[in-house]
């Protein structure tokens, strides 16, 4: 099987050239003209792809060789783009930065050869004029397999100035595709994490993305894009898809206990389900099968959307809930998922809730499967900056100045309700918090970079830790996490 869905790859010399506003724009301009498309970011990022959602209409999908492995970046890249006209990829960080130590593995350079798409250098040229032939020649032919088809120049500063950049850039042979002048920066604002996630700031995020649609539809030669988008190299490969994937991948290593079932009660290198809890007495299921409550809202904007569609596929019935105004779980909850975003925001909003706190900590104490990551880690917590949380976990988290960053490969030291014990997963950090402790008495994960450590808890269902995972990678987790829900 064969695809070819136009697509292009907005790629930059560093960060900060303006790659989000270029990309965001794209989608959003295309979009306007009644393109259906298909929007994709580089790397581990949460926050850029919603912005993104927010201009193409379409879910943000990540397209992450490290962390999925570089074979399943194009037929991940096929499945959030079946049905659209055209597909927008944002890079990460400068088109050859990738995995640390790594090589290329994950850099923009890495995953346009993977998709076999045209690359478009977004270059800051407000200070430099006729250099900018030479630095883009050099992103251009350092590795020849990657195709730059062109340049958007951004924060340029006048009529004489563009003259001068595309003087020296005709003669490098690189086509221009767009002009952005210098002018006051779009509303984006950041803070410890980066972007300000759109889901806290509604109506502004709508007029940041039709801000950076209209300077970009201002610009930039739209049709010569589109142009260069149809030239992309075909892909030989089928879409990703859940069921497919689930159905294929291996069952379960063994079958996960009940709570009545005779099982030992520190089975190897993980804790037992506890007992059912009369806190909350039996949990109903839905005609359409198991609930899986899935975190969100402002406080919890950081999921693949991937997960949701594993889950679904493994028989469960994915319902949202806002644990800053919901203060009951979803009907017929058997099993929980929180993700990441920024419980330390709203730690006294969270702490507030205390109804959906209780609730949370009474499903845990059943047994139920609990997956968190990151900031849901942090809510499981006793005390979160001083706040109340859920107090599921034996542990308080507070907020530092130092920033957690980077890819880990990570192996599973604990049975739980995820993975048996010895399964590998890799897995990225990104906070600038601190948990006490860092490991429960069984621990989630083994990580050897950039320290050999233990990281995480497992106790009765609860899987909780630092790490961002992409369930694609081994979707055999969102099976085993079903499959809990089913006998816990």
């Amino acid at each position: 099987m064969t695809s070819s869905v136009p697509r292009l790859v907005i790629a930059a010399p560093s960060s900060g050239s303006g790659k989000t506003t270029v990309a965001t724009g794209l989608m959003a301009a295309f979009a306007a003209r009644g393109l259906a498309v298909s929007p994709h970011k580089v790397g581990p990022d949460y926050i850029d792809p919603g912005y993104h959602a927010l201009a193409s209409g379409r879910v943000g999908r990540n397209l992450d060789a490290y962390l999925c492995g570089p074979e399943l970046v194009a037929p991940l890249f096929l499945h959030g783009a079946r049905g659209c006209d055209i597909a927008v990829v944002e890079g990460v960080m400068g088109m050859f930065d990738g995995a640390a130590g790594e090589g290329e593995l994950a850099s923009t350079a890495h995953v346009a050869k993977l998709l076999r798409a045209p690359v478009v250098l977004v270059v800051d040229a407000s200070s430099q004029s006729r250099s900018v032939a030479a630095l883009v020649h050099g992103f251009a032919s350092w590795d020849p397999e990657v195709r730059v088809g062109g340049v958007i120049l951004n924060k340029v500063a006048s009529d004489r100035h563009e003259a001068l950049l595309r003087e020296a850039l005709e003669s490098a042979g690189v086509p221009v595709f767009g002009v952005l002048r210098r002018v006051a920066q779009v509303d984006t604002p950041s803070r410890h994490l980066g972007l300000v996630p759109v889901a806290e700031r509604r109506g502004a995020a709508v007029d940041a993305v039709a801000a950076m649609a209209e300077q970009v539809r201002a610009g930039c030669d739209l049709d010569g894009l589109v142009s260069l988008a149809r030239g992309a190299g075909a892909l030989s490969c089928a879409a990703w898809d859940a069921a497919e994937v689930l159905a294929s991948s291996p069952p379960p290593p063994r079958p996960v206990p009940s709570p009545g079932a005779a099982a030992p009660s520190t089975p190897p290198g993980g804790s037992a389900p506890g007992p059912p809890s009369a806190l909350t007495g039996p949990r109903p299921q839905t005609p359409d099968g198991l609930v899986v409550a899935v975190a969100g809202g402002p406080a919890f904007t950081f999921s693949y959307a991937e997960h949701s569609e594993l889950l679904a596929a493994a028989g469960a019935e994915v319902v949202p809930f806002d644990p800053l105004r919901d203060e009951q779980l979803p009907d017929g909850t058997a099993g929980l998922v929180i993700g990441g975003g920024f419980p330390e925001v709203y730690a006294a909003e969270l702490s507030a809730n205390e109804p959906l706190r209780k609730a949370v900590s009474a499903l845990a104490e059943t047994g139920a499967p609990v997956a968190a990551e990151c900031a849901g880690l942090l809510y499981l917590c006793r005390e979160l900056d001083g706040q109340p949380m859920c107090g599921v976990l034996d542990a308080s988290a507070r907020m530092e100045e130092r920033l957690t960053l980077g890819y880990r490969d990570a192996v599973a030291v604990s049975d739980s309700s995820l993975a048996v014990a010895g399964t590998r997963m890799r897995g990225h950090e990104f906070h600038r918090t601190v948990v006490e402790p860092e490991a429960g008495d069984a621990a989630a994960w083994g990580v050897r970079v950039p320290r050999r450590r233990l990281e995480g808890f497992v106790q009765r269902g609860v899987h909780a830790s630092y790490l961002h995972t992409h369930w694609a990678s081994v979707p055999g987790v969102a099976r085993r996490f079903v499959e809990r829900c089913r006998t816990s």
